[in-house]
């Protein structure tokens, strides 16, 4: 594990079982992320992004499970940690301290019977040693930190009674009180309008800064990815098709897919009067991938040698990519 990364994935597979027979969910996913860096996971849904979060915290279904790979965390008094040797009241220990996850849609991960003070103050409860006072004084201090006005009147607020934007900087207080060194971000800011979207980026990245902390985006909005990102793996049918630094991923694109996401949807990165072209087709089946590249039935560069395995290769400095080509341009 190198001296500079906080996680480091390698050759993770992922099978659930269901109508009697198991169906790979990852194949052989490896990343790694920095300390204080922020990786984007990037991809259309069903590319197996939120799977990737969910065997991170050791928190996947009763019918999922880790068949295969290493998730090295350093831990922050510098020990590494193999996560899935651990049992689940070390995994407890970790979540929420360590490692902290902010789900997309807040008010299905907010309980409504309880007051967002409450709901908060129960992380310092369960990880940390401090009398009632204390407690709620720590929660208004976050509630303060993620900019909801009138912290302490609003400690005592149910979920239903805030709006979408105030919903989502409860959900980031609660994950930031315990000061993780690990932030994962499920889609933060999907449900949002454009604006409280700027508000809550703004607001990530500012506590980044003030924490040191490291962060696994993950979102399907390239856009967001230009604006969050230090590093990006794109994943397609539940495997890693390009990987590489922010700016070498727009600007030197080598995979056909990732040229495929930047090319449906406006952005900083297209050429003045360049067409919107959408990917065609769309992800194929997980229990039923074709042979070799997954993406080729819905490439324009697919040629028969298509159909062999294609793994992750070297195509420039600390660039890889899933492809028999070197580059691709705009078709």
């Amino acid at each position: 594990m190198n001296e500079d990364a906080i996680l480091d994935v390698r050759g993770l597979n992922v099978r659930f079982r269901g109508q009697g027979r198991e169906v790979t969910a990852l194949r052989d996913v490896s990343f790694s992320i920095g300390r204080g860096r922020t990786l984007a996971l990037v991809g259309e849904s069903g590319s197996g992004k939120s799977v990737t979060s969910l065997a991170l915290m050791g928190l996947l279904p009763p019918n999922g499970r880790i068949a295969a790979g290493t998730l090295a965390y350093r831990h922050r008094d510098g020990r590494v940690l193999e996560l899935t040797e651990l049992g689940e009241a070390e995994q407890r220990r970790l979540r929420g301290v360590q490692m902290s996850m902010i789900f997309q849609e807040p008010m299905s991960s907010l309980n409504p019977l309880f007051t967002i003070g409450d709901q908060i103050g129960e992380m310092l409860l369960l990880h940390e040693t401090m009398d009632a006072a204390t407690r709620r004084r720590r929660t208004i201090e976050m509630l303060e930190l993620v900019e909801i006005p009138e912290a302490a009147r609003r400690m005592d607020s149910y979920p239903h009674e805030l709006s979408g934007g105030m919903r989502q900087r409860v959900m980031i207080a609660m994950a930031m009180i315990c000061k993780p060194s690990l932030l994962i971000a499920d889609e933060p800011t999907t449900a949002l309008d454009v604006t409280i979207q700027a508000q809550i980026l703004d607001l990530m990245r500012q506590l980044q800064k003030d924490f040191g902390m490291s962060i696994l985006f993950i979102t399907h909005d390239m856009g967001v990815v230009a604006e969050m990102a230090d590093d990006v793996a794109v994943m397609y049918a539940g495997g890693v098709v390009e990987q590489a630094g922010v700016d070498a991923l727009f600007n030197d694109t080598r995979h056909p897919y990732t040229k495929g996401l930047l090319s449906s949807i406006p952005g900083p990165w297209r050429r003045r009067g360049e067409r919107l072209v959408p990917i065609p087709g769309s992800v194929p089946p997980l229990a039923s991938l074709p042979p070799g590249c997954a993406f080729a039935p819905r490439c324009g560069y697919a040629e028969p040698r298509c159909r062999e395995p294609v793994a992750l290769t070297r195509k420039a400095p600390d660039h890889l990519a899933a492809c028999i080509l070197e580059g691709v341009e705009a078709p």
